[in-house]
C-alpha cells in the first residue's frame, strides 16, 4: 500500500491548484448557450410602465441611450430571458379613499395593458398562472408572462379586492414601496417606521394572499415587516428584487440574519441590479435638481416625446454613476455564500431603475451566467437560480390555497 509523505502530499495540492488555475474560464458564446437551455425567469420586470406609453412597441428593438427602456422583445432573444413577473405598480399617494380609488384604478390599467401585449401578441408571449406553466411557455417557443402588484396600496383597506386581481393572474404581491402605507411598514420612509412591521390589515393581507395562492414579496418592506411577513405567511415569501447589507448597508437590502431566516423558511432572494442599492455612489446636486425640474414637467402633462428629449438632456449634462458589474456579483456571491443556490435568483429591477455598468439592459444577462459557471456553480444550479427556486415558491403557495379547499 503506498504511503504519501509531506512532500508527495505537497506536489498533489500543487499540481491540483496548477490544474484550477488553468482552467479555461467560459466564453459568453458558451454561457449564452447554457442559458438558452434552461428556463430563465426574472422576478421584477417594470416593463408595463412602458407599455401605456404612447409610441412604445414591445416587439421592436429600443436601446437604453435612446428611450431608455430596457427589456423588448428583440433584447429577451438575444439576451436569454424567457420572461418573468411583469409588474403592476402604483405609485404611492395619499392614504385617503379618493387616492386609493384613483390608484385601484391606475393598477388595474396597467394588468389590462399587460394582457393586452400578450392577447394582441399570442405567437410571442402567453400568460401564466401555475408554476408548471413556465416550461410548457418556453417549450412552445413563446415568452412567459406571470403578473405581480409592487405595492399594495391600490388595494386600500379591502383586502378583498386581492382576489379581483387574482382571477386577472395576479400571482405575487408586496405589500408597500418606498413609503409607509396601509398595510405596514417601508424600508425607506423618511419618517421612520409607523407600525413596526405589518399593520393589523397588512396582516389580513398575508392571511388573504395564502388563501389564494399568492405569494408574498418583502421587496420595499421595513426588515420587520419582511420579519412579520415570514412569522405569518404559511408559505415561503420572495425577495423579488433586494441586495444584501453585507455588501452595501441600505435600508433596501438584508442582513445576513434576515437571509437566513428567510431561506430557513423556505423563501428565496432574487439580486437587485439597483445601482443606488449596491453601492455608495458620488452624490450630484446639479443631476437631482434636473430631475426635479423634469418630474414638474411630467406632472403638467408634457408630451412623453419631450420628457424623454429632456432626460437625454440631462444624461449628457449630468451622467449617473453606476455601480460595476463586479460590485453586483459580489452582492450575487454574497448570497449564494450565506445561504445557497436554493434560495437565491434574479430579479434585476429592469424598467424600474435598475442596471449597472456592463449590464444596462438584458442583453447582457448572459455574464451573470457566465461569471456563476466561472465560480463553479453547475448547469442544475443555474437552473434554480434562473426558474426554479422562484417557482418552487409559487407552487408552495398554490398547494397552501388548494389544501384549504381540500378541507373544507
Amino acid at each position: 500500500m503506498l504511503k504519501l509523505n509531506k512532500k508527495m502530499v505537497s506536489v498533489a495540492i500543487g499540481l491540483l491548484l496548477s490544474q484550477t488555475a488553468c482552467a479555461s474560464p467560459t466564453s459568453l458564446e458558451d454561457a449564452t448557450a447554457i442559458q438558452r437551455s434552461i428556463v430563465t425567469l426574472d422576478t421584477h420586470l417594470d416593463t408595463p410602465a412602458h407599455l401605456v406609453q404612447p409610441g412604445f412597441d414591445i416587439l421592436e428593438r429600443h436601446t437604453y441611450g435612446h428611450d431608455f427602456s430596457q427589456v423588448d422583445v428583440p433584447r429577451m432573444l438575444e439576451g436569454a430571458l424567457d420572461g418573468g413577473f411583469w409588474v403592476i405598480y402604483s405609485p404611492q399617494g395619499p392614504l385617503t379613499q379618493e387616492g386609493y380609488e384613483d390608484s385601484r384604478d391606475t393598477a388595474i390599467l396597467r394588468a389590462l395593458a399587460i394582457h393586452t401585449m400578450v392577447t394582441a401578441n399570442p405567437d410571442v408571449f402567453e400568460f401564466a398562472t401555475e408554476p408548471e406553466d413556465a416550461a410548457a411557455i418556453k417549450k412552445a417557443g413563446k415568452l412567459i408572462v406571470y403578473m405581480s402588484m409592487e405595492n399594495s396600496y391600490p388595494l386600500g383597506t379591502d383586502v378583498s379586492l386581492l382576489e379581483t386581481f387574482y382571477k386577472l393572474g395576479l400571482r405575487m404581491v408586496g405589500p408597500v414601496h418606498f413609503k409607509n402605507n396601509q398595510f405596514g411598514d417601508s424600508s425607506t420612509d423618511p419618517s421612520g417606521i409607523k407600525w413596526g412591521g405589518l399593520s393589523p390589515l397588512g396582516e389580513e393581507l398575508v392571511a388573504e394572499a395564502n388563501r389564494l395562492g399568492i405569494v408574498l414579496d418583502g421587496s420595499h418592506a421595513h426588515d420587520k415587516t419582511t420579519e412579520d411577513m415570514i412569522r405569518l405567511s404559511k408559505t415561503p415569501i420572495i425577495l423579488s428584487h433586494t441586495g444584501t447589507k453585507a455588501i452595501y448597508d441600505h435600508p433596501r437590502n438584508v442582513d445576513d440574519a434576515l437571509l437566513k431566516k428567510l431561506a430557513a423558511s423556505g423563501g428565496v432572494i432574487q439580486m437587485n441590479a439597483y445601482s443606488d442599492y449596491l453601492a455608495d455612489l458620488p452624490k450630484n446636486p446639479e443631476r437631482a435638481e434636473a430631475y426635479k425640474g423634469l418630474f414638474a414637467l411630467r406632472a403638467q402633462g408634457v408630451d412623453m416625446d419631450a420628457l424623454i428629449e429632456k432626460r437625454r438632456e440631462i444624461e449628457h449634462e449630468h451622467p449617473a454613476v453606476k455601480a460595476t458589474f463586479e460590485v453586483y456579483m459580489k452582492h450575487f456571491l454574497h448570497a449564494l455564500k450565506v445561504v445557497g443556490p436554493k434560495h437565491v435568483g434574479i430579479g434585476a429591477d429592469w424598467d424600474g431603475g435598475g442596471g449597472v455598468k456592463d449590464m444596462m439592459d438584458v442583453v447582457n444577462l448572459p455574464r451573470i451566467t457566465q461569471r456563476l459557471l466561472d465560480e463553479g456553480y453547475t448547469k442544475s444550479d443555474l437552473e434554480d437560480i434562473w426558474a426554479n427556486n422562484a417557482l418552487r415558491v409559487l407552487q408552495a403557495a398554490k398547494d397552501y390555497s388548494e389544501s384549504l379547499k381540500t378541507a373544507k
